[in-house]
């Protein structure tokens, strides 16, 4: 027993009191041991004392409890002392009530909880490790005293629900929790679980987490699967204990099975998870992930996961910020800085993830690779990809390929980036180099989409970045300019351009960087050259006196450039020169009034004034420069409007109005005295009735003078300002934006030079022309020039006045306009090698221009300026751009199959004017606003009874193909994305927007919705159109080329309707309608054509529904297309319409038109049959249309192929098939191609073979082989009747191809259902058996024509014809009849079936030797062939 004294609360402070420690023990209590235990627990219980004798001293207040002795030889001394205690083990419950009584004192019981202190002798050695466990601890890896313990301490926390833990309080549910961690042993390890379980679900929050994220070191191992099981349900509901769960979850140790389950637990909740703990959860997700389950789990994840939730608060607070008082506000966006935060740390997560685990990058690539639809993209998607990009150098190039796609698809939209950049940018700033890489490639691309792309990420990035990210973007942008591609030079002083409005003062403090580009003007062009001056205008102008450094750099190259000899550095010049002065000449804040401000004021108009007298004098002795001065002058005007400070616009104005009338204007005589080269004679005078006061424009006196000019070389005086046509047109429109600007838009002063005639000559030239000398051919057609481009300009000049005499004026104009271009025709036929007088001044050069001395009766090229005849070959090249912009043009050997249209027409000499385009001064927008009129009045005054009547003047055909035709040319410019070329090494460039200079300083945007503006009126033409040639085909009782048929008013309708409808394919064919801002535009669009068939009722449509209207509208005018061309162009306008999005009916509506055009006999008025390559390339690409947009292309191949091809084959020379009228011996090559490269295609989408497939699926899949096989062997056997080359190449190149698909998609479907189907096995095989002896027939006719055209296509084809036959003989392998084989030669035959006698006789000489050799075996019922040179066969019964 142990001796033990009391220590009763009587005793005096200073007594002794010592306890004896057991006789076993050696060592005594020292006397400081003595004196520390007074401050010791006073009670006499067995608690107190049994501790006491077991080495822990108890103390109160704030002191720990002490041990004296060993952790562990306390726990077996307190043991023992409980078992032989005399009233065990009654004594235990006992010891525990002791234990409950000692902790009711809050003090105490944290004491017991925390660690007890090591007891310390001074001088003496300590007995005790330094760290020990609490009391409570101590007690719980006792046997005998844990259940009792553990009852008691559970039975302690709900005292603790409601308790306020402060910042340095003690938060005693998180201690007791904490007894029960590593325990060494669990008496009942189920029981305290499910107690803690169920303490869990009455618990408040906080005891909550700590229990749960206790659990994984309380656990047994035996009990993670179930614990786990309980935790997953838990999580799903509720939200508040996410964090502990899966911080507990992921430390169990779960098997495969169960973590799956517990992973797709918290996939759930990520939809609606706090963003604070989102970070959490995709940890979790993320944790541990298997390379068989990464691309699900990625997949899940990436569908789940939406960054808008993160956005969402910013906005709010963001729009709730102006009505918060400011502390409230500061509160705000504390909020703010946290939601970014928590984004920042789950994309840090994320990067973890993908740095670490490969398989998780890869996975997470292909779920965005694998995403086809364009809606399910997201700004998580670009974030993950360029997060990839950046950490991992191994995925770069995959990252970099997919990110190239989606954008190209419109994936990846624009306004995806800005949402990236804008809301979260402080996770992409850390991949700025992966977004500058990424933007340098995209520039360098060729694809428009990507280049826009590119741009977008630069102006991003330099506004939503630091002062180092702008540097860098600002140089990586002066990098591009000065490389010298022409693409990246345009789209990179784009992007400047755009930096420069939204973000003047940040680009300012990088404008040195930016001036470095003047150091390599050379390379730029002068539209370029244009945009440069203008960003570095408003740097220099817009920031008071910063600028000033940049003004004298721009002083000083402008100077130099003006000064020069060179005509392109002059050009320069005057251009930078302009758009200087523009920025000058703005109008000024007249609210400052300092004197500061009064002072730069005055230095500005100084410096303009210097400019205007420095630009004037060095232009006005060369003709082209002046020209150029004016033109850029009103450029500037039209640009700036409003805008221009008129005080200013005055300094240059005043000159103009006075030299125009005395350089240009005569008074209107009957006589006009000179010696010309031709009779001078006044025309087109629309103000006779005006006898006093008239003038005339002094055009063939100032034609001579100029010519005269040019054959006295230097005879004029330098000090004398030079008079030449050459200024006509360019000072005019200076004169007219000028004046109008001046007078808000009113002409009246000058409204008399839309009808005053012009000194001319008499233009019947019928006849006449071969007489004349070469000298005066080409004094007409430069005098037909200077004429034709006055009138232009007139008509850009009054095209809005909204006066009606005037507006009949201009129809008027517009119908002299085409008149006289029916004339320049002819002369220009009878003057081959004429170079025509410059009308646009600021291109490079223009010997860019087609070569013009090409051009001439010879050989004609179809296009802009037509013929009132209407030619309907005038669009060749446009189509031939169209065409293979579907991807289906045909093969160079297929145009050489008949002469192109134009040579046949070679004599029409109107065609050739296309050519000539850069010499036409260029046609306003505002133009196409007489698109609007119908039946306009003119008021003239009768001269006798001085009273008004009306003359009705119409819009005619003639005039509306002029204006259509310029208007299509404008929207394929700008609405067409033409692939970007590279400029070869030391090629000189071509200027590619030479005729489109004033259309160049709009943006697509711009173009696109001032055509839809046009809509109304274009609608009512087509409309028209459509009722004409209803009421032709009526009127002729259905026939085309009729008697009573106007041949010539017939081709100028049909060619106005292909007018009309490629305006409207141009406009809905456009990429920017894919565009997020530019839905509403689309939808305007869209509205004007359904309301032609509901009107009114379109305004609430949804876009799909206003879609499928606008589409039924157009599909009304299949009945009336007049031509092929127009049916082929009214297809792919259904197209563009229907691709927004291509819905079931609208495919099959597709493809019965596309059927029922290449069923209709296209004839023309003349009788002849349409043909041609034009009429071949639109044939391809409709039969194209037709085969991809049918629900069976198999069905409707073989129905060509076996219904169509036999009548032609039965029919005369000239013949054609009567079910397909468009398929005769001469377009046979073009459906042949088509069939072939679309079968082959479409085998492509039957899924290969699986070990899997039901039997039902397998014979579904050998059926669609089947009539596949029997297409290619119809197909492969035309080649006998038509035998000529381009049918032999095609059929050679795409047989190869059906091979090698039957190879890789075929074979494996064979080998797993040869033993069920048998029957349908060998069928298949015979067939195409007979279509690869055929392809090995076509081997040897090539190699004996010796064509090398034919014979590049026969050793690929030879290979595949192959193996073909080991492939087969590997499924007869695989199934177990190898044995069913015989041996043959297959002898090398011609076309005919003929066999080829040298091969034969080689044959018979080494036929032992050659038998044993190339052998090739084959299933019982087949055969096939093997490629070597001798051609064995095999094959068995």
């Amino acid at each position: 027993m142990v001796s033990k004294r009391k220590l009763s609360k009587s005793d005096a402070p200073g007594e002794n009191s010592k306890t004896d420690l057991p006789k076993t023990k050696k060592s005594r209590l020292s006397d400081q041991e003595e004196a520390s235990a007074r401050n010791g627990v006073e009670n006499d219980g067995v608690f107190e004392e049994l501790l006491k004798t077991s080495g822990i001293i108890l103390r109160a207040g704030e002191g720990q409890n002490e041990i004296a002795v060993d952790q562990t030889a306390f726990q077996k001394k307190l043991c023992l002392a409980l078992k032989k205690h005399l009233a065990y083990p009654h004594v235990v419950q006992e010891f525990v009530s002791g234990l409950e009584s000692h902790i009711k004192d809050r003090n105490q019981f944290k004491n017991c909880l925390l660690p007890c202190a090591p007891t310390r002798n001074e001088g003496s050695r300590i007995l005790v490790h330094s760290y020990c466990e609490s009391l409570i601890k101590l007690l719980l890896g006792i046997d005998i005293l844990q259940p009792a313990v553990v009852t008691l301490l559970l039975e302690k926390i709900p005292e603790f629900f409601f308790d306020i833990v402060g910042t340095f309080g003690t938060n005693f549910p998180r201690l007791i929790i904490n007894q029960f961690k590593w325990l060494d042993r669990l008496i009942d390890s189920q029981d305290l679980v499910k107690k803690l379980m169920q303490m869990v679900s009455i618990s408040p929050v906080p005891i909550q987490h700590d229990i749960i994220t206790s659990l994984p070191e309380i656990l047994e191992d035996s009990q993670q699967t179930e614990i786990a099981r309980e935790l997953s349900y838990l999580l799903t509901q509720g939200r508040r204990l996410t964090v502990p769960i899966l911080d507990a979850l992921s430390r169990l140790d779960l098997d495969a099975g169960l973590l799956a389950e517990v992973r797709q637990s918290a996939m759930t909740i990520v939809p609606s998870v706090k963003l604070e703990d989102l970070p959490v959860v995709v940890k979790f997700i993320l944790h541990n992930v298997k390379a068989a389950d990464a691309a699900e789990v990625i997949s899940d994840l990436r569908k789940n996961l939406d960054l808008l939730s993160c956005v969402l608060p910013l906005h709010t607070l963001g729009s709730q910020k102006k009505l918060k008082s400011q502390v409230q506000a500061s509160s705000s966006m504390s909020q703010v800085t946290t939601t970014q935060n928590c984004v920042k740390l789950l994309f840090d997560v994320i990067k973890l993830a993908v740095r670490f685990q490969k398989d998780v990058s890869e996975a997470w690539v292909k779920a965005i690779e694998n995403n086809m639809s364009a809606s399910d993209h997201k700004v998580l998607d670009l974030i993950i990809l360029l997060l990839i990009h950046s950490t991992n150098t191994k995925n770069r190039k995959q990252t970099e390929k997919v990110l190239r796609n989606k954008i190209r698809l419109g994936c990846v939209p624009e306004q995806l980036m800005q949402s990236a950049f804008q809301n979260h940018s402080l996770v992409i700033k850390d991949f700025f180099p992966s977004i500058l890489t990424l933007a340098q490639m995209f520039l360098h691309s060729a694809h428009p989409a990507m280049v826009s792309f590119g741009s977008c990420m630069y102006k991003q990035a330099f506004a939503a970045f630091d002062s180092y990210c702008q540097q860098e973007v600002v140089s990586a942008l002066v990098t591009h300019v000065c490389s010298g591609n022409e693409a990246e030079v345009d789209i990179s002083l784009d992007v400047l351009t755009d930096l420069v409005i939204l973000h003047p003062s940040l680009l300012m403090r990088y404008a040195t960087f930016v001036k470095t580009i003047l150091d390599s003007t050379q390379k730029l062009n002068p539209c370029q050259i244009r945009k440069l001056f203008y960003i570095l205008s408003m740097l220099a102008f817009s920031q008071r006196q910063d600028g000033s450094y940049i003004q004298d750099d721009m002083h000083m190259v402008i100077r130099k450039w003006l000064s020069s000899t060179v005509p392109n550095h002059k050009q320069m010049g005057i251009i930078g020169a302009v758009t200087m002065i523009g920025s000058m000449a703005l109008k000024r804040n007249e609210g400052d009034g300092s004197l500061e401000r009064s002072e730069l004021n005055n230095e500005r108009d100084g410096q303009l004034s210097t400019l205007l007298d420095l630009v004037g004098f060095c232009c006005e002795q060369t003709p082209e420069a002046l020209a150029l001065y004016y033109d850029e002058l009103a450029n500037l005007i039209e640009k700036q409007r409003g805008n221009l400070d008129l005080q200013l616009l005055d300094q240059f104005g005043k000159s103009l109005v006075e030299d125009f009338p005395s350089d240009f204007v005569v008074d209107l005589n009957p006589t006009v005295d000179g010696m010309f080269l031709f009779p001078l004679k006044s025309l087109y005078n629309l103000d006779e009735d005006e006898s006093q006061g008239a003038i005339a424009i002094n055009l063939l006196p100032l034609v001579s003078q100029s010519e005269l000019g040019k054959v006295n070389d230097g005879v004029s005086n330098p000090s004398k300002r030079v008079i030449s046509p050459i200024c006509l047109s360019p000072s005019f429109r200076l004169l007219r934006l000028y004046t109008g600007e001046q007078n808000n838009g009113s002409l009246e002063e000058i409204d008399a030079l839309l009808g005053c005639p012009l000194y001319l000559t008499d233009l019947e030239v019928e006849g006449k022309l071969d007489s004349l000398s070469k000298q005066e051919r080409e004094f007409l057609c430069s005098l037909l020039f200077y004429a034709l481009n006055w009138f232009r300009e007139v008509v850009n000049a009054f095209c809005k006045q909204q006066d009606a005499e005037m507006k009949g004026k201009v129809l008027i104009r517009l119908q002299n306009i085409t008149e006289l271009q029916n004339v320049l025709g002819k002369c220009l036929a009878a003057t081959p090698g004429y170079v025509p007088p410059p009308a646009t001044f600021d291109s490079e050069a223009l010997e860019a221009v087609p070569s013009i001395s090409a051009v001439g009766p010879v050989k004609k090229k179809n296009g802009k300026k037509k013929k009132p005849d209407g030619s309907k070959t005038c669009f060749a090249d446009r189509s031939q751009v169209d065409d293979s912009s579907e991807g289906n043009q045909p093969d160079t050997e297929l145009s050489e199959l008949e002469k192109t249209a134009a040579e046949r027409e070679a004599g029409n000499p109107l065609a050739q004017l296309q050519s000539y385009r850069p010499y036409f001064r260029e046609l306003d927008l505002d133009v196409f606003t007489v698109l609007h009129c119908g039946l306009l009045t003119k008021r003239v005054l009768d001269t006798e009874m001085h009273t008004e009547v009306s003359e009705v003047v119409q819009l005619g055909p003639a005039e509306l193909l002029f204006l259509l035709d310029d208007l299509c040319w404008k929207l394929e410019h700008m609405l067409t994305p033409g692939p970007t070329r590279r400029v070869p090494f030391l090629k000189e460039r071509s200027y590619k927007d030479i005729g489109f200079s004033h259309l160049c300083q709009k943006s697509p945007k711009e173009v696109a919705t001032y055509v839809v503006k046009l809509l109304k009126p274009l609608c009512n033409h087509m409309e028209n159109m459509h009722n004409y040639f209803q009421a032709v085909v009526t009127e002729n009782h259905g026939v085309v080329d009729g008697p009573g048929v106007n041949i010539q008013e017939h081709q100028l309708m049909s060619s106005c309707y292909q007018q009309l409808l490629l305006t409207f394919r141009f406009l809905f064919a456009w990429n920017g309608f894919s565009q997020h801002e530019n839905t509403d535009l689309l939808r305007s669009a869209l509205q004007v054509l359904a309301d032609r068939l509901k009107p009114g009722e379109t305004e609430f449509l949804l876009i799909e529904e206003l879609i499928s209207e606008s589409f039924q509208y157009l599909v009304n005018f299949q009945q009336s297309v007049p031509s092929f061309q127009c049916a082929f162009t009214l297809a792919q306008l259904l197209i563009a319409i229907a691709e927004k999005p291509v819905t079931g009916w609208k495919r099959e509506k597709i493809a019965s038109l596309a059927k029922q055009f290449l069923c209709q006999s296209w004839v023309s008025p003349s009788g002849d049959r349409e043909k041609g390559s034009q009429f071949n390339s639109a044939l391809h690409t409709l039969l194209c249309v037709y085969l991809e947009h049918t629900d069976n292309i198999l069905k409707a191949i073989e129905e060509i192929s076996s219904a169509g091809v036999p009548e032609v084959i039965n029919s005369a020379k000239d013949g054609c098939s009567s079910t397909y009228p468009t398929l005769s011996r001469q377009t046979f090559p073009v459906f042949f191609k088509v069939m072939m490269a679309q079968l082959e295609n479409s085998m492509k989408s039957i899924p290969a073979g699986k070990p899997s497939d039901s039997s039902e699926v397998q014979l579904e899949k050998l059926l669609q082989w089947n009539i596949a096989v029997r297409n290619f062997h119809i197909l492969v056997n035309l080649v006998k009747v038509f035998d000529s080359r381009p049918v032999l190449s095609i059929c050679l190149k795409y047989g190869r191809l059906f091979v090698e698909v039957f190879l890789k998609l075929a074979m494996p479907l064979l080998d797993y259902s040869f033993k069920k189907h048998r029957d349908d096995v060998q069928s298949l095989l015979k067939t195409l058996q007979l279509s690869t002896r055929q392809l090995h027939h076509m081997c040897g006719h090539s190699k004996i024509r010796q064509d090398l055209g034919l014979t590049n296509h026969v050793p690929l084809l030879k290979k595949s014809l192959e193996q073909f036959v080991y492939r087969v003989k590997a499924m007869l392998a695989f199934n177990h009849c190898q044995e069913a084989f015989w041996v043959g030669i297959l002898k090398n035959r011609d076309l005919q079936g003929e066999e080829i006698l040298s091969q034969a006789s080689e044959e018979r000489d080494s036929n032992e030797e050659d038998s044993t050799e190339n052998v090739a075996e084959e299933p019982s019922g087949t055969a096939s062939e093997c490629s070597a040179e001798s051609s064995d066969e095999g094959s068995a019964e």
